[in-house]
């Protein structure tokens, strides 16, 4: 239970932590109507979330080479 519990709070906080930074960004379309005899209306939002695109690209890296010479041990 108490693992559930911790679950759900890291949801709720990294859900929050996304709100906060505008990674996800909510914006009521339509108001909500109570309904009086009849009908009445929920309220309609769009959500704006970010987008990640994760790619690869090859790159030739100079690697340094590296030369161990033990105490006592000539140059070559």
């Amino acid at each position: 239970m108490r693992t559930l519990l911790v679950l759900i709070g890291i949801v709720a906080l990294v859900f929050l932590a996304a709100l906060l930074t505008g990674f996800i960004k909510f914006d009521q379309t339509q108001t909500a109507q109570l309904p009086r005899l009849e009908g009445g209306q929920a309220p309609k939002f769009d959500a704006d979330v970010g987008k990640v695109t994760v790619g690869t690209e090859n790159k030739t890296v100079a690697v340094p080479d590296i030369k161990v010479q033990k105490p006592g041990e000539q140059p070559r």
